[in-house]
Order: C-alpha cells, then sequence, then structure tokens
C-alpha cells in the first residue's frame, strides 16, 4: 500500500459580497456568493491576490449540506495568473449552521468544509500544479472566507 501525504501550498483569505439568491429549486436552494478581488494568497509555493469577477454558485440541499462551486483566478507576485474552479461540501449540526448563516463568529472545528480545487496554470514556473490533486480545509466568516490547500503528494 502506498499512503499519499500532503505538502502545504498555500493559505488564501477573500471578502465577500453578499449573497444573491436564486431560490429554491428542485435541487434545493440555490445562491451565488460573490468574492471580491484583493484577497490574498500566502504559501511556501505560491504568493499572489485573488482577481477576475469570482463566485462560489452554492447549492444547499434538502439534507443541509451546501454544496460550493467556485471558479476565481489568482494572479502571482511575479504576474502569472492561474485559473481555478475549487468545488466541495459545507454542513455540520443545525445549530452551528444557523449560527454560520446569521454572520456569527463560529469556529471552523465545528463544522465540515473540504474542497477540491483544480487548477489550470500556464506552461512555467507553476505547471506543476497541472499535475497534482489538491485538498482544501475552509472556514466561513460573515463577509469572508479563509482557505487552506494542500497538494497530494
Amino acid at each position: 500500500m502506498i499512503q499519499p501525504g500532503l505538502e502545504f501550498v498555500y493559505e488564501a483569505e477573500g471578502a465577500l459580497d453578499p449573497p444573491i439568491p436564486i431560490g429554491e429549486t428542485m435541487d434545493g436552494s440555490r445562491r451565488i456568493i460573490p468574492i471580491r478581488t484583493g484577497g490574498r494568497v500566502e504559501g511556501p509555493l505560491i504568493r499572489g491576490s485573488l482577481i477576475g469577477n469570482a463566485s462560489d454558485w452554492q447549492l444547499t440541499r434538502h439534507d443541509g449540506v451546501t454544496v460550493a462551486d467556485a471558479l476565481y483566478a489568482i494572479r502571482t507576485d511575479d504576474d502569472v495568473v492561474i485559473q481555478i474552479r475549487n468545488r466541495g461540501l459545507r454542513h455540520g449540526p443545525p445549530e452551528v449552521m444557523a449560527r454560520l448563516a446569521a454572520g456569527e463568529a463560529v469556529d471552523p472545528a465545528d463544522y465540515y468544509f473540504r474542497t477540491v480545487p483544480e487548477f489550470i496554470a500556464p506552461n512555467g514556473r507553476y505547471e506543476w500544479m497541472n499535475r497534482s490533486i489538491f485538498v482544501c480545509s475552509g472556514a466561513r466568516y460573515a463577509a469572508g472566507i479563509k482557505l487552506w490547500v494542500w497538494r497530494v503528494t
């Protein structure tokens, strides 16, 4: 058996605009969360800022699980643009999720927030990002988000 490991890549922090509700649909409640530009990306393998007209297209299913599907980009400090599609799940006990939805400060250890970012990097210094699987854990705040990204080795 070969057990994979994790290599820390970066921490990202970004501000969010208020949700844009789409409403109830056959598969749950949908909304769009605009992601502001300018959030920082800092880590041992990459540094930069969030750019573009980014959004997280969320579905909260009837079982209470929120499915995230975010599309955004990073402009590295050495001026390389990398596209990211980050999909995953967020859920927890109903009372914790209600506090989170109300904008209260909630310890990220009290709920599950995991995603799988997929990178599209141009040839050159960051093309290694096209050749690996990544996992992410996150924390949601009233007007922002924090993500920690690891490469699966």
